[in-house]
């Protein structure tokens, strides 16, 4: 397995890596979309093509043993992101276009290193370093507003137009090629070979003039989408004390997006202009929700048992009653992780308590802290006790979900979550970790044919439409030998998956030799 400290930041780089030395032929009129000035001329690259081509790159990704589908950190991620998009579409910065035809959809990677990076086709990923260290939802909002800002005045299409002899094989190759460089330092030197690496390095980042757009553009998202434009200077100083520290390689988010003292001083001089709310500076202060979910990422980006232990041991230390309740209770939470990863179910028993009473007159960490107690439960064989500790199943409630489906096919109870999990997944049709969880579902109620069309969905959900056709294909054959009337239902909808899914992957195909 990849180590942690090297996982998506080198991703990020084989991305930049692919952007800076490839482009593809001129599609559609170049246009931008409207609201405040955008930089020179539009990059003459479709969306449905950039859109072809960030499936292809996220479908590596997806494969990778260091992408995490936690859905309590990615609702509180995507929540955010939403919220901006939600404002960039107000304001006239997002296209409908590009609304239509892009993603929009967050990635987390266990890495531990401090970055974040924007993809073709409106996909975003995030390191769980990055959700470690941010101090509030509004810190964590300014970075995904950037980002954000980043596809919206499409600086990553001018970037592949650059250069636009080469075609989207290359592109595909060199990412690939950059993937398997990560795991062996060898590839990576062969890669270099005959001045590539300087000619990379060169071009990686983006301008510093799209650096500031993005700044500039994603600064004004801020407010309109609920959070705190104050964000934006609070994590500014926090890569300035970064720099300060001459990095040390755990904040690669400077390298791709380097931060210089004129970015600093608009971004400080912009904050006064603004007379936030009374609710609006509230926002930024740490929620409880905030400290429980950035705990959540350390732990879950597999810091190693001796740091484990030390969080375990951290409610116990002198002072901890005097810390703000924002610092007990991310604390705690931690140590109920670290103990819960430990297999030690006692010692985070022993801390749930201590965390329901200081979360108590905050409904959203209430429901984190019975989430993780239920989770603590599962882990610890008891799944019955696991069940009873689940909050009411909320609207919109997709970690929720997923936590009940996980404990309800431990105890057998498939029926009590099969309807959820129905509705959910005809909103939700790309949602992966929804349709495991209904062929599970499906499996232990003996529907193996619905059980396959869901595993085929899970492929297709991750642009791996090779897999997707095989299940299905597997689904027709188990059609064919079966005398279930129902199953005659669910056959025909096979054949019509099984055709969208063969045109899905010649467009793939067509796209790698354009």
């Amino acid at each position: 397995m990849l180590p942690n400290h090297l996982a998506l930041r080198l991703r990020a780089l084989a991305l930049s890596v692919a952007l800076a030395t490839t482009g593809l032929a001129p599609s559609t009129p170049a246009w931008a979309g409207p609201g405040l000035p955008s930089l020179g001329e539009g990059a003459d690259l479709s969306p449905s093509t950039e859109r072809q081509l960030g499936d292809s790159i996220i479908r590596t990704l997806y494969r990778d043993p260091d992408y995490l589908d936690d859905p309590v950190l990615q609702d509180y991620v995507q929540t955010q992101w939403q919220a901006l998009l939600a404002a960039a579409r107000t304001r006239g910065e997002l296209p409908p276009e590009l609304d239509e035809h892009f993603a929009w959809q967050v990635l987390l990677g266990r890495d531990r290193s401090v970055n974040a990076f924007a993809l073709p086709g409106g996909y975003l990923g995030v390191h769980l370093g990055l959700l470690a260290v941010v101090g509030s939802r509004d810190e964590l909002a300014s970075v995904l507003a950037h980002e954000l800002s980043h596809v919206t005045q499409r600086h990553i299409a001018r970037l592949l137009m650059q250069q636009n002899r080469q075609t989207p094989l290359l592109l595909g190759t060199l990412v690939l090629a950059m993937l398997a460089a990560s795991k062996n330092p060898e590839a990576a030197q062969a890669i270099s070979v005959g001045g590539q690496a300087l000619a990379v390095q060169n071009q990686l980042n983006f301008s510093r003039d799209m650096e500031r757009e993005a700044d500039r553009v994603g600064y004004g998202l801020m407010a309109p989408a609920g959070f705190a434009p104050q964000g934006f200077v609070g994590m500014f100083e926090k890569l300035q004390q970064a720099n300060r520290l001459n990095d040390n390689g755990s904040w690669p988010y400077l390298r791709s997006h380097p931060l210089t003292t004129q970015r600093v001083a608009d971004m400080q001089a912009r904050l006064p202009l603004h007379s936030p709310s009374k609710e609006t500076k509230e926002a930024s202060v740490p929620t409880l929700e905030h400290a429980m979910l950035t705990a959540r990422a350390r732990v879950f980006s597999r810091p190693g048992v001796d740091r484990l232990r030390q969080w375990l041991a951290e409610p116990q230390s002198s002072g901890f009653g005097q810390r703000s309740t924002a610092q007990q209770v991310g604390a705690l939470y931690a140590a109920i992780l670290s103990a819960d990863a430990l297999r030690e179910p006692r010692q985070a028993r022993q801390w749930l308590p201590r965390l329901h009473a200081l979360v108590q007159q905050d409904a959203r960490a209430t429901t984190l802290a019975q989430w993780l107690e239920a989770e603590v439960e599962l882990a610890a064989g008891d799944a019955a006790s696991a069940w009873r500790k689940l909050p009411p199943l909320g609207k919109e409630d997709r970690p929720g979900l997923l936590l009940r489906a996980r404990i309800a096919s431990t105890l057998g109870r498939a029926p009590d979550v099969l309807e959820p999990l129905q509705t959910w997944v005809s909103l939700y049709p790309q949602d992966a970790s929804a349709w495991q969880a209904l062929a599970s579902a499906w499996q232990a109620q003996g529907q193996t044919l619905r059980a396959i069309r869901a595993e085929a969905e899970v492929h297709a959900a991750h642009h791996d439409y090779t897999a997707a056709i095989d299940r299905l294909k597997a689904g027709q054959d188990w059609a064919r030998q079966s005398r279930n009337a129902q199953d005659f239902v669910e056959a025909s909808i096979i054949d019509t998956r099984l055709r969208a899914m063969q045109a899905l992957a010649q467009e793939q195909a067509a796209l790698q030799v354009r």
